[in-house]
């Protein structure tokens, strides 16, 4: 008897699993809720935030790479006559276009005569001269062919084909170098360009090479 009246009081002061966590949830209950930050002062991560806006690219003065292979053999070809001295081994040239390039209006069927009888020493070898002087600088690098797949032309010199009006004082010494400082002063005063200028694309085609008085 006595043991099991034991047994009856311990069994009625130790507190069922079940009523323990009816009172853990109950004190939860009670206590107050933790309030929450408005959304807008919420800090936000990095990579949520808009990135930063990026200014274009300066616009290409000079192209100062590599030529395309093509590019530089028919370079090279048109070289080849100007150390040479001989402005007829510009026809090895003429000959790997399909089509003529265009040496302006007053060129007509012979160019090479052309040459020799505008040059002022007969021979045509001012006009190799203009041809190395012009070639020695940088080309400039214009998205204007009609080939999508070769679409890049090379124009030598990139002095043709920027605002003669805002040259740098750098770009100024190499136009006199290819040109006589009056002629030069007075492109640059009309702002336009009327010196020899030569083109190649991107495939090898040799375009132009005339003057655009």
């Amino acid at each position: 008897m006595v043991l099991a009246s034991l047994l009856v009081v311990h069994c009625h002061c130790l507190p069922t699993e079940a009523a323990a966590g009816e009172n853990a949830a109950a004190a939860q209950a009670q206590q107050p809720a933790k309030p929450q930050a408005p959304t807008s002062q919420l800090p936000t991560s990095p990579a949520a935030k808009s990135p930063a806006p990026t200014s274009p690219a300066p616009k290409e003065r000079a192209y100062r790479g590599a030529l395309p292979p093509n590019v530089e053999d028919m370079r090279e070809q048109i070289l080849a006559a100007v150390h040479a001295g001989d402005v007829g081994e510009l026809t090895r040239a003429i000959e790997w276009n399909e089509i003529k390039p265009d040496f302006g209006k007053d060129a007509g069927s012979d160019p090479v005569a052309h040459w020799k009888a505008t040059s002022a020493d007969g021979q045509g070898r001012e006009v190799l001269a203009v041809l190395g002087n012009i070639l020695s600088l940088p080309p400039a690098r214009l998205a204007i062919g009609r080939d999508p797949e070769n679409t890049l032309v090379y124009v030598w010199p990139y002095l043709a084909e920027l605002p003669l009006d805002s040259l740098t004082p750098a770009e100024e010494v190499e136009l006199y170098r290819i040109m006589p400082v009056a002629d030069a002063r007075a492109m640059i005063k009309a702002k336009k360009w009327t010196w020899w200028r030569i083109a190649i694309g991107a495939d090898g085609t040799w375009h132009t090479f005339r003057t655009y008085r």
